[in-house]
């Protein structure tokens, strides 16, 4: 889990501010373009009447647009209370308040209290996390069916930003940072966990990646 302090820098970089303004992007234009292309991917796996666990889930556009799109319920978890005001207003407009659980606090530290959901998602959220192992080890043993996930490139055109943001950061005298973790690695740890990966994207930036169980890809092929 992160210490306090970093808790603290994740949640004031994305506080109140940043929440409306997102928001306010959000209802006019919709999801960003990585987190669209995750959404995608996640409907053409299918996820009719499937429980979602969003971790970090910011303003909650992946579990806005899934419960629209005929998922039944979700759990919202993020260390930013302003992020989760504004997922919570999103989520009361579009009648979905009595469909979402909102929790707060560091997911490591609270995966212990939630339960298992057939689609477990991280939209920019391993990038902001410093042990990487724990957070996607804990994240795929509450997904059930579908694990989805974007997070930075490993290439040499994107660690000289990642350094010159935290250099920035530093300036600030804010402890949050920004990490690139190995994509190998990430799927190492998914793959320890019965994981496949069933689709792939790259952007400059970024990389999304969906990722099925197993037994899930057994079935599909059946």
């Amino acid at each position: 889990m992160v210490s306090c302090c970093e808790c603290e820098g994740i949640a004031t970089q994305f506080g109140r501010e940043t929440a409306r303004r997102e928001l306010r992007r959000f209802r006019r234009r919709g999801p960003r373009h990585t987190t669209q292309l995750l959404l995608d991917d996640l409907r053409a796996a299918g996820i009719a009447d499937a429980s979602l666990l969003d971790i970090g889930g910011g303003i909650g556009a992946i579990h806005h647009t899934l419960l629209d799109a005929g998922a039944r319920e979700a759990v919202q978890v993020d260390v930013s209370p302003d992020y989760i005001a504004a997922a919570r207003d999103e989520a009361g407009r579009r009648d979905h308040a009595d469909r979402v659980r909102f929790v707060h606090g560091d997911f490591v530290e609270v995966a212990s209290d939630l339960p298992s959901a057939d689609v477990v998602t991280l939209d920019r959220v391993i990038c902001c996390y410093p042990d990487m192992d724990r957070l996607v080890d804990n994240a795929a043993r509450k997904a059930r069916r579908l694990f989805g996930a974007v997070y930075p490139r490993d290439a040499w055109w994107v660690r000289p930003v990642v350094r010159a943001i935290n250099l920035i950061l530093r300036i600030r005298r804010t402890v949050f940072r920004v990490f690139v973790h190995p994509p190998a690695a990430i799927d190492d740890v998914l793959r320890r966990h019965g994981f496949e990966r069933a689709a792939l994207h790259r952007t400059a930036v970024w990389e999304v990646a969906v990722y099925r169980t197993t037994e899930a890809y057994t079935a599909s092929s059946a």
